[in-house]
């Protein structure tokens, strides 16, 4: 009787035990997600669930690929907080960034004021430098002032994939070092009105080759009668003279990224505007 008992109290001390470990495991599983927050924050609700899956998986795989990651948020306003601080915030409090030096890229978007701002941590203020920042956001901010919010936040991802591949070459995109663009429609309108103007200069050659009755003369003397005109005075006077000064502007193409410190005391660089 006494040893059914102690199998009976051993089973159920094991079960209880089993039971703690379970419980244990799963908090420790819910903790870490809590800890790895999503690369892609929709708070303003402005991509489709597909549109999300697609966005989150690209930024998913150029930060893991890149060990630096690529962050996107959209919330309906910073509730009068300003949007620089938001996003370095945001940043910080939620634990994104590779390494000791927290690399990563974000990309804030408030439509309260059609805001959008992009902050740089680590590596992301070398790969992303201040005039690399100004050429990305000329690629995607037609994109979200259309609505076509996917395809603006795809190609502010893609973008900073070339950048961080750029700086891994050692010479990141910056003042004097964007990338090329590419022979457009600009090129072509441009090209179009140069051959216009070389044909226009052989017709009118042409033209003026044929007139073999008229031929220009190289001073007004021959357009005169002879001994028509007579002078009586001639003076030379000075009337005035026109200066026209201009500020000479200071050359300020030193390049680079200016940085600031966040509340929680991280070094972010960054910079935005309205869309």
């Amino acid at each position: 009787m006494m040893k059914t008992l102690h199998k009976r109290m051993a089973g159920t001390f094991l079960v209880l035990l089993l039971a703690v470990f379970t419980i244990s495991a799963i908090s420790v599983l819910s903790v870490s997600a809590a800890d790895n927050a999503s690369r892609l924050v929709d708070g303003a609700d402005l991509l489709s669930d597909s549109e999300e899956s697609d966005l989150l998986y690209i930024l998913d795989e150029i930060s893991e690929r890149q060990q630096v990651d690529i962050v996107v948020v959209t919330v309906d306003s910073t509730e009068g907080v300003p949007v620089g601080a938001y996003a370095d915030d945001f940043y910080d409090y939620n634990g994104y960034g590779f390494g000791d030096g927290r690399d990563g890229i974000l990309l804030l978007i408030s439509m309260e004021e059609r805001d959008w701002y992009i902050s740089t941590c680590g590596y992301g203020i070398t790969a992303l430098t201040d005039a690399g920042r100004e050429y990305i956001s000329g690629k995607f901010v037609d994109d979200l002032s259309i609505g076509d919010y996917a395809a603006g936040f795809t190609r502010f991802a893609e973008l900073c994939d070339d950048f961080i591949t750029q700086a891994n070459s050692g010479e990141p995109y910056d003042v004097g070092n964007l990338p090329q663009e590419a022979f457009g429609f600009a090129g072509n309108l441009v090209l179009a009105f140069a051959v216009a103007f070389i044909i226009a200069l052989i017709v009118t050659g042409i033209m003026k080759g044929q007139l073999k009755t008229v031929c220009s003369q190289s001073a007004a003397d021959d357009y005169m009668n002879k001994d028509s005109l007579h002078l009586t005075k001639n003076d030379d006077l000075f009337l005035y003279r026109n200066v026209d000064r201009r500020e000479k502007k200071e050359d300020d193409n030193s390049g680079g990224s200016k940085t600031h410190t966040s509340s929680s005391g991280e070094t972010h660089g960054g910079g935005g505007g309205k869309f």
